[in-house]
């Protein structure tokens, strides 16, 4: 009986083994054909594929030229060594997952993942504190075709090092910046807005540094964003939020937790600019998936802004019915508003008048006649 790398539910008869598959014998594991050696390690784990590796040159190979999707967040000790080791054999690589909950990664990890693997579209860095401008350097000149990109928690960077990024990086479309509070600056934004034009979703929370001038170069350079978070860019006014009404139109999702600046004109901004955009009968209901599913915003988070008013949000509110205050679909997020109680999505009114008899909703609006004359 063999066991194929550790994984009790993948023991394979040997004798089973001894069959013909297109006319070829497999009498050792080196006689796998890639496809089904690629099969099998696609159901294990990341470690019994990284120990697969090293069964005989074969299998490496073959792991080598196969392997596109590797996650290493489960290696607590000795990350940096392990992808030292690994960088030269997984050049065929596309997606890779290094979040860490503890500090281990170097410059000279990276190093090595940019001189190897030069197919890599999404890479996961989050939380690697001791990263340096050099790691941002060398994927800039060898990891050209990334896509997505997560450095959040990542507070070493310099804004001049994410600005050289961009101009090798001209692909990204999703860029985790949270909390990268040296990264991020009005300068950082302009690089983005000059070399990302195809940018859909950028997290930009807690960068603290940014202002109006930023936004509004990421808004007139992006204008297929589709998700923004600037939750705690407390520097930021009303003329972010009009930019990126009047630019970004594909906006589905904005975060303004925290951005106290923020006033009336900025929700009559949004309000207005769905009215502009959305096309005759876009956003009405029908017995399948209703199109405002499809356009508009879909999430706005403003807890904390606590200069709007109800009106303002209401007319926010009324203009996307895909935002929702009703229990267990809270994508109108109003955390610390207390004036803006009375703001209800379409769901909560329909739902009222369903629970109230006609009769009763009859009285009541003779009611409010009787009282106003």
């Amino acid at each position: 009986m063999v066991m194929v790398v550790g994984e009790p539910s993948m023991e394979l008869d040997f004798q089973m083994m001894m069959m013909k598959m297109e006319g070829v014998s497999i009498k050792e594991w080196k006689d796998i054909p890639v496809e089904l050696l690629m099969r099998i390690l696609s159901l294990v784990d990341d470690r019994n594929v990284i120990s697969a590796s090293g069964v005989c040159s074969g299998w490496r190979d073959a792991i080598s030229l196969g392997l596109t999707r590797l996650r290493l967040s489960w290696c607590n000790n000795n990350m940096n060594s392990l992808v030292l080791s690994l960088a030269p054999k997984i050049v065929k690589l596309q997606t890779l997952i290094l979040r860490q909950d503890k500090p281990q990664l170097e410059d000279s990890a990276v190093e090595a993942i940019a001189n190897h693997c030069h197919e890599l579209q999404d890479l996961d860095l989050s939380k690697s504190l001791r990263l340096t401008d050099r790691s941002l350097y060398a994927l800039a000149h060898g990891c050209p075709n990334l896509t997505k990109l997560n450095l959040s928690g990542c507070t070493s960077f310099s804004d001049k090092a994410i600005a050289y990024l961009t101009r090798s990086c001209r692909s990204l479309k999703v860029l985790n910046l949270c909390g990268c509070v040296n990264a991020v600056s009005d300068y950082t934004l302009e690089a983005i807005g000059n070399n990302c034009n195809q940018m859909q979703s950028l997290n930009l929370g807690w960068c603290e540094k940014i202002s109006d001038d930023g936004v509004m170069s990421l808004a007139y350079g992006c204008p297929d964003l589709r998700t923004l978070d600037l939750c705690g860019c407390v520097l930021i006014t009303d003329e972010s939020v009009v930019a990126l009404a009047d630019w970004c139109v594909h906006l589905r999702s904005l975060g303004l937790y925290y951005c106290r600046n923020i006033t009336d004109r900025a929700m009559y901004s949004l309000a207005q600019s769905g009215v502009k955009n959305k096309q005759p009968g876009q956003w009405k209901s029908s017995a399948k998936k209703s199109k405002y599913d499809e356009e508009g915003l879909r999430s706005l988070n403003i807890s904390q802004c606590t200069a709007l008013t109800p009106s303002a949000v209401q007319a926010v509110c009324d203009t996307f019915p895909a935002l929702h205050t009703c229990s267990g679909r809270h994508s109108l997020v109003m955390s610390g508003c207390l004036n803006l109680t009375s703001v209800h999505c379409a769901c909560i009114l329909q739902a009222h008048r369903a629970v109230v008899p006609h009769s009763e909703m009859h009285n009541m609006f003779e009611g409010r006649l009787d009282a106003k004359t």
